[in-house]
């Protein structure tokens, strides 16, 4: 036996600590490590095209929700005004869909980061199948205004969550491609919901336009839940900042209030507006400051500093003030100088809402290819720029018009895809769904205020107190085609401006190389 071996195995098995020692372990300290946010040891099998095919096109459907509920509404809204002898509130049916769709965003963008993707379009779904059947069976105004508000709830969650979930499973160099996808989905639901809410209306009865989002909803369900457990997990459960969220969501609401009364219900100028832009102001300073000194804040502000979010930010929220701004508000130009029906003003609308969706795709193929993929959205930034500003000092007949736009929107529908998915890659995988519903928002909040600004320009322009929308008609009589055109020219003026600044937001924000190899995307249609 050598001095390395036991001389009694039965010895060390019974030997007794002795009492010093025994005592001192004892204080040791122990920690119970929880392994349930711990990434999968194994990674997950590869989604095949035939599962990824499935996972877009139910995104897809159930982001056709979403679009199509913010146009059908529209048409419908005379004959639910008289069918409930309330026309004085019918705004609000609007206004209570697009106040809480504003505001959940970031929500649920934050939630999907922490309980994860599926229990989120589930609650989103959800909520907004609820509302909708709440809204089909209303019997008065006002339930019909708060069943509005619970679909926008949904409905504000299911564009934040669908982004990040294609973010969870195509790669960032591969994602652009598929934007044009999403892009046409905008499109077909802006084009046909008008027609689809005046055909119910007009021959089967308003509560349709509701009643549809039904089958839907099923539907998007059915086809995205069986593939969503293959779907890669990168969220991190953690305590939730419901203070910060709270705060974030009321200063979202006081001032998009502020947007909407503000120069219609009351005079910019009046205590009311001046009161409702203070209270905003303080909520949004008491969340910076508690979003500071929180642990685990709900929005973490050092997410939109950096070389990437704030520039990416500014520059998607600029390209989509301009284009909604010029969608809520040319109807009244072309009215009022080409002289022509309501009618033929939203076919006139279709080159600005359709042909930006080929700029999302020349975009989308570009960053698959192309090292230096933001130079795509400067050249179109400022090619719809220079375009703007032909409008501000040239009248041009229709034809050339429609064709100018056409090409305004193929330079901004650059922007988009190449904005969100820059924001994406420039965060961790645990953040990607509280960044993208923070776009949303931003998105949101600056098209409401570019419309409003929109109407603040007209309205100094003609000097006169006019109304946009299916309201505005009577007042139409007493403007001069000359007048409109001298005040669309500051309107047109102030897009131009939008779109510099969101060119030069892409100039300066970072261009950092994107993940994942250049390959084609899986079409759709297979």
């Amino acid at each position: 036996m050598n001095k390395f071996e036991r001389q009694s195995s039965q010895a060390a098995d019974h030997q007794l600590l002795s009492d010093e020692l025994a005592s001192e372990l004892s204080h040791i300290t122990t920690e119970v490590l929880d392994l349930s946010d711990a990434p999968p040891l194994a990674p997950r099998a590869p989604l095949t095209q035939s599962e990824v095919r499935t996972i877009l096109m139910s995104l897809m459907l159930t982001m056709f929700l979403a679009a199509l509920d913010q146009t059908i509404v529209a048409t419908a809204l005379p004959t639910i005004g008289r069918q409930f002898h309330d026309v004085s509130s019918l705004s609000w049916v609007i206004t209570a869909y697009l106040l809480a769709s504003t505001a959940v965003a970031p929500v649920f963008g934050t939630l999907s980061d922490i309980y994860g993707r599926r229990a989120m379009i589930i609650a989103a779904l959800s909520l907004f199948i609820a509302g909708s059947v709440l809204c089909g069976i209303a019997p008065n105004m006002p339930v019909l205004i708060l069943a509005r508000g619970l679909q926008g709830l949904g409905g504000g969650g299911i564009m934040p969550i669908v982004q990040t979930v294609i973010s969870d499973v195509v790669t960032p160099r591969e994602r652009g491609q598929y934007q044009a996808y999403f892009s046409g989905v905008w499109t077909a639901a802006g084009i046909g919901g008008p027609v689809l809410g005046g055909v119910f209306a007009e021959h089967l009865h308003w509560s349709m336009v509701f009643w549809i989002n039904v089958p839907l909803g099923l539907g998007a369900l059915a086809m995205l839940l069986p593939k969503m457990g293959k779907i890669p997990v990168f969220h991190r459960m953690r305590k939730v900042d419901w203070v910060g969220g709270v705060l974030l969501m009321a200063s979202a609401v006081v001032f998009m209030l502020v947007l909407t009364w503000g120069g219609s219900r009351f005079l910019w100028l009046s205590p009311t507006i001046m009161a409702m832009l203070g209270s905003s102001i303080a909520l949004a300073f008491a969340f910076v400051w508690h979003a500071r000194n929180a642990d685990e804040p709900f929005l973490p502000l050092s997410l939109l500093r950096g070389t990437v979010a704030p520039y990416a930010m500014t520059a998607g929220g600029c390209a989509m003030g301009a284009m909604i701004g010029l969608t809520v508000h040319l109807p009244l130009y072309y009215e009022v100088v080409y002289h022509l029906s309501a009618s033929e003003a939203g076919l006139a609308l279709i080159p600005l809402a359709a042909i930006s969706t080929g700029g999302a795709a020349i975009a989308g193929q570009t960053m698959a290819r192309a090292t230096h993929y933001k130079r795509v959205a400067i050249i179109g930034l400022t090619g719809a720029a220079l375009v703007g500003s032909i409008f501000t000092f040239v009248t041009l007949p229709l034809w050339a018009l429609l064709v100018l736009l056409a090409l305004f929107a193929l330079g901004l529908g650059t922007t988009f895809p190449i904005s969100v998915v820059a924001l994406q890659n420039s965060v961790v995988r645990s953040q990607v769904g509280t960044i993208t519903g923070a776009m949303n928002f931003f998105r949101a909040l600056m098209a409401s205020f570019t419309v409003a600004a929109f109407s603040g320009i007209l309205l100094m322009a003609l000097g006169a107190d006019i109304s946009l929308g299916s309201e505005h008609h009577g007042a139409m009589g007493s403007i001069s085609a000359a007048d409109m055109i001298v005040a669309f020219r500051y309107v047109f003026a102030a897009a131009s401006v939008l779109l510099i600044i969101g060119a030069l937001s892409m100039v300066l924000m970072e261009e950092r190389p994107l993940a994942g190899p250049a390959k084609k995307a899986v079409p759709i249609t297979e």
